[in-house]
């Protein structure tokens, strides 16, 4: 199911819980865990770190759908996608993906300025590939590869710089 908003409860499935435990396993300790405005990532932080402070970070919640919030994949919203400009606002009061990128820029570089060494993340599929697509300096694109849930993705400190950077680079003329 689509869910850009913050507001409607969705919390972990037996199985969510027990991928998070296992990824605060995978990863180890951590000196903060930052989780997104949503339940699940909230609930996802806790699992897997349960003694490590926590904080929000709003900037890297998952894209806002619009008409297409409550539905799935297929019910329109990847075929809305695969025609939209990068800047077309999401119909019903969705997002469009360059004003969605900007959002999440602005949230890594608060991620990137935070004095902890070694910070754990727990976001959305939207952000985390974009990310990903930046740091290997792959193009953005439209419709984006999904990322396995509660898998961990470990990026140093200047390849989180690089990629930032090149997620500012592409919004200077977007194409995706």
């Amino acid at each position: 199911m689509l869910n850009g908003d913050p507001t409607v409860p969705c919390g972990l499935t037996e199985l969510g819980e027990r991928q998070a435990r296992a990824l605060g396993e995978r990863v180890g300790p951590i000196d903060v865990a930052l989780h997104t405005s949503f339940e699940r990532t909230r609930r996802t932080a806790e699992l897997a770190w349960p003694t490590a402070p926590k904080a929000v970070l709003a900037d890297l919640d998952e894209i806002r759908f619009g008409r297409w919030e409550g539905t799935v994949w297929d019910d329109g919203y990847v075929d809305w996608v695969a025609t939209a400009g990068p800047e077309e606002e999401s119909p019903g009061g969705g997002e469009s993906r360059v004003a969605a990128v900007r959002r999440y820029a602005r949230g890594y570089r608060a991620v990137l300025d935070r004095p902890e060494q070694r910070v754990a993340l727990v976001t959305h599929g939207a952000p985390v590939r974009y990310l990903l697509l930046a740091a290997a300096a792959g193009a953005p694109t439209a419709l984006l590869e999904q990322v396995p849930p509660a898998e961990p993705f470990v990026l140093e400190h200047d390849e989180v710089v690089a990629a930032v950077e090149r997620l500012e680079r592409w919004l200077d003329a977007p194409a995706f």
